[in-house]
């Protein structure tokens, strides 16, 4: 449609500039400007579609951002069972706290604070320790260990400390088995002392549950 107007155009403006040279300049202005006009309309279509197209990738951006945050408000809705059961490094631990029953009892209100024995803490343990404990006859004697790495209330890692400074350099706790467990500090490092003499040194602190906190430790603790 463009060309035959053109075409039109220019046989009209013919009749009026009979001199070619005239002409010439006629057409070569109108040529000119219209390949201004299309070059500036290239230029804003373009324009627009990168802008569609930054649009599209902030969009993008925010559902990515978006998921990102709801995933970690999902991770951080674990009870303490959720969080162990979402760590390679306890699948022992979670194996025990099956076996002595006590699933409902750590995803209950609590709150409770667990020191939690790695797999490597549990493999310290004399040969077959283990496997003789998690046997059902034993159920009862499992559950006295695991339930005397448990707190009642949430201690993090800040509260352990300023209650280790408050009693002079080391705190007794009361487990929820209604055993003692001595934390101090020792170079630098918190460490569990169980009734038996035996020590343990937290690794990692601050696990957060919905239901209390964990600190992860590097031996097994027992009661008498």
């Amino acid at each position: 449609m463009a060309v035959l107007f053109f075409i039109t155009y220019y046989l009209i403006r013919f009749l009026q500039y009979p001199k070619p040279i005239v002409l010439y300049k006629v057409i070569h202005f109108h040529v000119k400007t219209y390949r201004i006009l299309f070059f500036k309309t290239q230029f804003f279509s373009h324009l627009k579609k990168i802008k569609k197209m930054k649009s599209i990738k902030n969009v993008a951006l925010f559902v990515a951002a978006a998921f990102l945050s709801i995933n970690a408000m999902a991770q951080t809705k674990k009870d303490i069972v959720g969080v162990i059961a979402g760590s390679t490094n306890h699948t022992t631990l979670l194996a025990a706290v099956k076996a002595a029953d006590l699933v409902a009892t750590l995803q209950s209100k609590g709150p409770f604070t667990v020191f939690a024995p790695t797999n490597e803490a549990f493999a310290k343990l004399p040969a077959g320790t283990v496997d003789n404990l998690l046997k059902p006859e034993n159920k009862a004697a499992l559950a006295g260990v695991l339930t005397y790495h448990v707190v009642a209330g949430k201690l993090d890692a800040k509260a352990v400390l300023a209650a280790i400074k408050k009693s002079g350099g080391k705190v007794v706790l009361t487990t929820i088995a209604g055993g003692k467990l001595t934390v101090s500090v020792e170079k630098g490092k918190v460490v569990l002392t169980d009734e038996k003499g035996g020590k343990a040194t937290v690794t990692a602190t601050d696990l957060a549950a919905t239901n209390g906190v964990i600190h992860v430790i590097d031996a097994v603790l027992m009661p008498k």
